[in-house]
């Protein structure tokens, strides 16, 4: 699947799953960018067929209604939604 990556501080492997048109989405993003954090993401919307469904199994792994944003911390832990406190105690 495709997925860019963000430079920032090493706090482990940060994995957000978004869509393109989401508000909510777009706002974990830019938070994350704002504490600086290393993180990795894609836009499940944009991707198609097999790069897309990999995707959906993916996020549905750690959040089965599979909404968004999904951000998924060192494959132990996902905060589904846009939560700035949890966010934040997350990758203190």
């Amino acid at each position: 699947m495709t997925v860019s990556h963000v430079e920032g501080d090493n706090k482990g492997h940060v994995m957000l799953y978004a869509l393109s048109t989401c508000g909510w989405c777009k706002k974990t993003k830019g938070l994350l960018e704002e504490l600086k954090v290393e993180f990795y993401y894609t836009h499940v919307d944009q991707l198609q067929g097999e790069e897309r469904a990999e995707a959906i199994e993916a996020v549905k792994k750690w959040n089965p209604s599979c909404s968004f944003p999904s951000l998924v911390l060192n494959d132990t832990q996902c905060i589904i939604g846009y939560d700035e406190a949890k966010i934040k105690d997350a990758l203190k």
